[in-house]
């Protein structure tokens, strides 16, 4: 179930996580990033040190920093690892663009309204093959989801205001060495394999269980996804 904006009380709750960079912080942390990522723009922070190295390995001046980011105080829109949280990515990906005059579409454009900080698992380059082939129609939810579970991914925690950007310390930087880039690509590479192949066995499991991505959309257009 979709979990409501979380209004922390002003006690800190510290949390420690990791950015990667391709060449390095500039000034002060802003809520930037490319146009087109998991839960729209921010500055995209992870629980597990090794997804964000894979990331950035490909760059000669990556670097990757220790962050500790205080939750007190911030609307907080945080995700469980499910349909809901898929098809706020499709949203931030434009896979929903021909939908966008529909109730259905507003109510996952707003869903991070008013929002500081939102909370969700990785969709990392390990499950990339698992979502692409939901939104092409060539699996189920239920196999979209069972596969993911199957990956342990890590979670993202993305700030998307200043004001939750003004709550993360930096707490140590470390340039990537040209050794750990190579070590890293290697990593990169087999994750990848790994996780097509688990994934792909998985949703032949699956195949006949549950609904596709177009028939959900059909399902649910003409209304309010997050009300059911």
């Amino acid at each position: 179930m979709l979990k409501a904006l979380e209004f922390n009380n002003s006690k800190k709750q510290i949390i420690t996580l990791y950015h990667g960079s391709k060449s390095g912080i500039q000034n002060n942390i802003r809520p930037i990033s490319r146009k087109i990522c998991d839960f729209g723009k921010g500055f995209y922070m992870g629980t597990n040190i090794q997804q964000p190295l894979t990331l950035i390995c490909n760059y000669t001046s990556a670097q990757i920093y220790t962050l500790n980011l205080d939750l007190s105080n911030l609307k907080i829109l945080n995700f469980e690892l499910d349909l809901k949280w898929a098809f706020f990515i499709a949203y931030n990906r434009e896979k929903l663009e021909e939908y966008r005059n529909t109730n259905f579409y507003k109510s996952i454009s707003d869903l991070s309204n008013n929002c500081d900080l939102v909370i969700g698992y990785i969709a990392d380059d390990r499950m990339f093959y698992a979502l692409e082939e939901f939104f092409q129609n060539n699996i189920t939810d239920k196999a979209l989801l069972k596969s993911l579970s199957a990956l342990k991914l890590g979670k993202q925690y993305v700030a998307i205001t200043q004001k939750a950007c003004n709550h993360i310390q930096i707490l140590d930087q470390h340039l990537i060495t040209e050794n750990e880039r190579k070590a890293l690509l290697i990593e990169q590479k087999t994750n990848r394999i790994n996780g097509i192949k688990l994934s792909k066995q998985i949703c032949k499991q699956y195949r006949r269980e549950g609904n596709y991505f177009d028939e959900i959309i059909d399902l649910y257009h003409g209304g309010d996804f997050y009300d059911t």
